[in-house]
């Protein structure tokens, strides 16, 4: 799994009306990004053109979280879920992301993300589970 560094203890907001979109193609390298995920992530749009989508993938994500997405999303489904996301400094955010394939003649060519700032009591319960998950994992 990706281990991205550095990691810091700061956490980022971004407004509760605003949307962070990013689409990928099948393989998850972003093709397209919103300004406002621009913004919450330090990233340059350049930075993220061409570039895996877990760029911004925390250390403190468990592994299962992702493979549940993928097979979701390899099987043509759409998937949700409250994610700890990394910023390019080490700071992170978190996000309720909603993760749908794109079709074109009912073929997947890629997965479109539109991500919104979860409640605390989600980002609560995330965070509970995850420290959990993370021990399975190690």
């Amino acid at each position: 799994m990706r281990q991205n560094l550095p990691i810091t203890q700061r956490e980022r907001t971004f407004p509760s009306e605003q949307r962070l979109i990013s689409a990928t193609n099948t393989a998850g390298i972003i093709q397209y990004c919103n300004q406002a995920f621009v913004d919450i992530s330090g990233f340059t749009e350049a930075e993220f053109l061409g570039q895996p989508h877990n760029i911004v993938r925390h250390p403190d994500m468990p592994k299962a979280v992702f493979e549940d997405m993928w097979r979701y999303l390899k099987a043509g489904k759409c998937w949700m879920g409250v994610v700890k996301n990394r910023c390019k400094n080490g700071d992170y955010y978190w996000v309720n992301a909603y993760v749908t394939p794109i079709l074109l003649d009912q073929r997947v060519v890629g997965y479109e993300s539109v991500r919104a700032r979860p409640s605390a009591e989600q980002v609560a319960r995330a965070q509970a589970l995850y420290a959990q998950q993370k021990k399975w994992e190690n």
